[in-house]
């Protein structure tokens, strides 16, 4: 079920107004209804992985409790690596396993030899990236001793499919989100107005913004060899705009919608184009996946402890694995290789720390921005491209200036035009948004005027045009 859809806009306000009926009566009640609405959200999507996702649950859910009343290391131990291999073994099979078979066929026929592996025709289980995650974290925290199990099967089922964050997070971790399960839900009317308005930020985002973006997007990276460089470089920065407006949009939407049953969900995006460098950026974009690689990989790893060159190990370690979890491409490892190579120098220096203190905006200031901006929309080509070699050949032509006239453009005029006033339109938002933010305000603040032109602009485009899923479901 995509939030962007009719089935949504009528679950969601059956199961909100359900939902605070219940609250009348125990807090089991609420949390079944919860959990029971995850699962009618996951399956309207797929109900044959439903299985997968109850199975994944269920085993981690049991060897958490045995990792915790185990008094024999070894026996921990083996619950452990059971959970996390069996894990890991359902991710790479569904996701993973025809990229490895393809590659080692292709690198075997390089050499000579012509070998062809089996390969699976499955599709990939919307959201098995995100909960997959959301179960390896609970049972690495158990047997790191960080936490104690939790014992309510219902309870912890609906930490890992909380329909919200199911299917694109964001990530979370018990210790934020099972507390709030565990505990009687009020009904705050004043959250409930700020949720509604996140949600409706979010809506803004993906269908006025990213969906807009996306129409031009596709027609350029899909033809980029019949394009001249200057529609190159916009359909560069429209892919910017619109992987921020599609995932940040979702987020909003998953943020917003929790706040609707009094439940917090972590933060995962918090400007990330206004970053002054890359370690910046990656403070400020997914932040719950990049906290979880460094919390679960980069610290155990050793993390900036040691000599630079063992550093550099654990940042290459990183981003690459940030790139292969995103996806089964070659194209997704470049794009982590890419910002690794950007973000080396600033280790190398000891740089990647200088955003923390340095807040001003000044002219210096909106100039790391705008080159940060470039380079991170550079990098977005290889998120895009099908292919290593597209990228590369993308990357050439931008810089072919025998040719700058943007015809497609010219023949598109009333659609470049709208881009333009859409990509103005959160340019402008996003400013005054973070404006209110840096003075201390946590929630989103609109005006009533600016809340009616996206609620205007999100039925123009709503009708307009054809419903879109969201980039993240792919992983």
């Amino acid at each position: 079920m995509l939030f962007n859809s009719i089935s949504f806009l009528i679950f969601l306000p059956i199961i909100f107004s359900i939902y605070w009926i219940v609250n009348k009566r125990e807090l089991q009640f609420q949390n079944i209804l919860l959990l029971m609405s995850s699962y009618f959200f996951y399956a309207f999507w797929n109900w044959h992985f439903l299985f997968l996702l109850i199975f994944s649950t269920a085993l981690d859910y049991f060897s958490g409790i045995e990792m915790h009343k185990s008094k024999n290391k070894i026996k921990k131990k083996i619950w452990f690596w059971t959970s996390i291999s069996i894990n890991l073994g359902f991710l790479g099979i569904f996701k993973y396993y025809n990229f490895f078979a393809d590659s080692f066929s292709n690198a075997l026929e390089k050499v000579g030899f012509h070998v062809s592996f089996y390969t699976l025709k499955v599709i990939l289980p919307v959201g098995i990236s995100f909960y997959t995650f959301h179960g390896l974290s609970y049972v690495i925290d158990i047997y790191k001793n960080r936490i104690e199990p939790e014992r309510n099967i219902i309870t912890y089922s609906l930490f890992v499919s909380y329909f919200p964050l199911l299917v694109a997070g964001p990530i979370e971790r018990a210790t934020h989100l099972l507390p709030q399960i565990k505990k009687k839900r009020v009904f705050n009317y004043g959250i409930a107005i700020q949720g509604v308005k996140q949600i409706i930020w979010g809506l803004f985002k993906k269908v006025v913004i990213a969906d807009n973006c996306a129409f031009f997007v596709n027609q350029i990276f899909e033809n980029s060899g019949s394009h001249s460089a200057t529609e190159l470089w916009i359909g560069m920065f429209l892919f910017s705009f619109q992987i921020y407006g599609d995932f940040s949009g979702y987020s909003d939407i998953a943020l917003g919608t929790s706040k609707l049953f009094g439940i917090d969900l972590l933060r995962n995006f918090n400007f990330p184009y206004f970053s002054k460098d890359i370690a910046d950026f990656w403070r400020r974009w997914h932040i719950s996946l990049s906290t979880w690689f460094r919390d679960y990989v980069y610290i155990p790893l050793g993390g900036s402890q040691g000599s630079k060159l063992f550093q550099i190990r654990n940042v290459f370690i990183i981003f690459l694995l940030s790139g292969f979890w995103h996806g089964a491409n070659w194209t997704y490892i470049f794009w982590g290789l890419i910002h690794a190579l950007l973000f080396i120098p600033l280790l190398i220096f000891n740089k990647n720390r200088n955003s923390l203190q340095d807040l001003e905006y000044n002219f210096k200031g909106y100039l790391k921005i705008i080159t940060t901006f470039i380079v991170v929309s550079f990098a977005w080509i290889f998120f895009r491209a099908n292919s290593i070699t597209e990228a590369f050949n993308y990357c050439i032509c931008m810089f072919n200036f025998s040719d700058l006239t943007p015809n497609y453009f010219y023949k598109n005029a009333k659609y470049a035009l709208l881009t333009t006033i859409c990509v103005i339109s959160i340019l402008f938002l996003i400013f005054i948004e973070w404006k209110n933010v840096t003075k201390g305000n946590k929630e989103i603040q609109l005006s009533k005027s600016t809340l009616f032109i996206i609620l205007l602009l999100l039925f123009c485009m709503g009708t307009y045009r054809n419903q879109m899923s969201f980039i993240y479901f792919q992983f």
